[in-house]
């Protein structure tokens, strides 16, 4: 029988890899499970426990726990999952292998993807697959699928996303496992550069909203970063136990333009825009941005929306290496091995502040600012790195002092951006809106 591996985190994306595991059981195929995950508990089943994982990386996961360093976890348990990979191939007890994720999960897992032989079948459906993904592909022959949303439940458009996936691996472990391995490759230099795949335009989005779906629940969009998953995640449960369908946007650049498209056709019932960073980049020349029109689309066609300054107290660029000599006497933090960050500048907060503010004076809907008044990311937590209450504080006066006499309602939360309380007072913030229109 063929065999599908997954290989992911299951402390944030348990519940979506239990879908993926019963769906391939439903095709007939054997499935291992792979936990690379590090932090929260395991939400799902694992065939290989996430202590094995790092042990095959020469590691101690509780040491990992306790340094707390996201970028050197992600690090080491994606060498740990390539030794765990090519161990099960060596075996005879891998015919494909299947990962979904943001930046980090499309990172780790396609670390193990790239270890394995050319031939074997490789699937990642990402977040970032609309972009750049030679750094995630390499020479290595890595089917990309663009999830259009992020990887933050199954819902009415990313099921059919997650079950084409699911099919086309299946198909191709079958194949694999008929020829008993005979097209898997291991030429001893593998220098050519893999294809980008796909042009990056989503398609097929209305097929997803079909009329006959039966499923009335009204959209709201939100945006999200790993920085800033804790915080949306429970702004997401909060919507959800009220009614509605909350589709999530990764804020890697093509996540904002996505957003910013749909929301432009008036799919949503509100936006939940919790995550800006897209914004910084495109300030201060980051990787990531989503270009001059983030943050417009909502207020254009009076749409509700609730924005907040999530994770504008960083800049993305790419690996360590290539990170400008310009911002290299800044505190630089590896995000994952294919992002590095950059903390804001009291200036760059300043002129964040002004531009946000100039957009959501535009806008023709009931539009509000929450700001997080303890901190605007996981790195800007109290006792984290980015913590920097005064530097927070020039772009919140900016906002402030940009939005005095609009329509646009400024809301101070004294808590951090990721605790439940300010999620739920963002969220039935958006409620309140869309229930009064």
């Amino acid at each position: 029988m063929a065999v599908v591996v997954l290989v992911g985190t299951l402390d944030t994306k348990g519940l979506e890899y239990g879908w993926l595991r019963e769906r391939l059981l439903e095709q007939g195929v054997e499935v291992v499970v792979v936990d690379a995950g590090v932090i929260g508990a395991p939400r799902s089943h694992a065939d290989v426990p996430r202590a094995e994982v790092a042990r095959a990386a020469g590691a101690d996961l509780e040491r990992l726990r306790a340094e707390g360093d996201r970028g050197a976890a992600v690090t080491t348990m994606a060498r740990g999952a390539a030794e765990i990979v090519l161990r099960l191939y060596a075996e005879g007890r891998l015919h494909g292998v299947l990962a979904i994720g943001g930046s980090g999960g499309t990172s780790l897992a396609t670390r193990a993807m790239r270890a394995l032989p050319l031939g074997v079948p490789k699937v990642m459906v990402s977040s970032m697959a609309s972009g750049d993904v030679s750094p995630y592909i390499g020479s290595a022959d890595i089917t990309m699928m663009y999830s259009v949303v992020d990887i933050a439940g199954v819902n009415r458009l990313s099921a059919p996303i997650l079950a084409n996936a699911v099919d086309a691996v299946a198909a191709m472990a079958r194949g694999f496992a008929a020829a008993s391995g005979s097209r898997a490759v291991r030429p001893a230099d593998l220098g050519r550069r893999g294809s980008n795949g796909e042009d990056g335009r989503p398609g097929g989005v209305g097929g997803a909203f079909g009329e006959d779906d039966g499923d009335a629940r009204p959209l709201i969009a939100a945006s999200m970063a790993g920085v800033t998953t804790p915080g949306v995640d429970a702004a997401r449960g909060w919507l959800t136990e009220r009614g509605y369908e909350v589709l999530v946007f990764h804020a890697s650049g093509t996540g904002g333009r996505t957003l910013e498209s749909l929301a432009d056709q008036r799919l949503f019932a509100g936006v939940l825009d919790l995550t800006l960073c897209e914004l910084a980049d495109d300030l201060c020349g980051g990787i990531l941005t989503a270009g001059p029109d983030r943050l417009l689309a909502a207020g254009r066609r009076g749409v509700p929306q609730v924005v907040s300054p999530g994770a504008l107290d960083m800049v993305k660029f790419g690996p360590l290496d290539t990170v400008p000599a310009r911002v290299r006497d800044r505190d630089v933090r590896v995000h994952n091995p294919s992002i590095s960050v950059v903390r804001t500048t009291p200036q760059e907060c300043a002129e964040l502040g002004r531009r946000v503010a100039a957009k959501l004076r535009e806008a023709t809907g009931p539009t509000a600012v929450c700001l997080p008044l303890r901190g605007l990311s996981t790195l800007g937590a109290p006792g984290q790195p980015y913590h920097d209450p005064a530097t927070d504080g020039v772009l919140f006066d900016a906002l402030r002092d940009g939005l005095r006499g609009s329509s646009v309602d400024v809301v101070e939360i004294d808590a951090h951006i990721n605790e439940p309380s300010f999620a739920h007072a963002a969220a039935d913030l958006l409620h309140r809106m869309v229930t009064t229109l």
